[in-house]
């Protein structure tokens, strides 16, 4: 597979031709203004090849997540002897300071 750099004036004029490079002759094509590098012009085989990377990084993403959630919910359960937390108390404790402190800056 090889990398050529075409201008992005050049695609304007060759872009039928440039398609068929890169869907055809293996070849992956670096539009450039002014020199620098702007974006690339790759065949659907390469691109499902970035959805599949770009997939698995999010999912061993959310894996990693999802392990330190548990391990913080060990943690928590742990220091409070295995009695689970009341998550209704505490919105409701959240909600009543909320309000608490619009009244205090607002009066009602």
């Amino acid at each position: 597979m090889t990398d050529t750099e075409i201008s992005i004036g050049q695609v304007k004029r060759d872009i039928s031709e440039l398609v068929n490079r890169v869907a055809f002759g293996n070849e992956r094509i670096i539009l450039t203004s002014r020199g620098k590098p702007k974006a690339v012009i790759i065949n659907l085989i390469d691109y499902d090849r970035l959805k599949q990377l770009s997939s698995a990084a999010g999912l061993s993403q959310w894996q990693g997540w999802l392990a330190e959630n548990r391990q913080l919910v060990a943690e928590i359960t742990a220091r409070r002897q295995g009695e689970p937390l009341d998550t209704e108390a505490l919105w409701r404790e959240a909600r009543r300071d909320l309000e608490e402190r619009d009244d205090h800056l607002f009066g009602d």
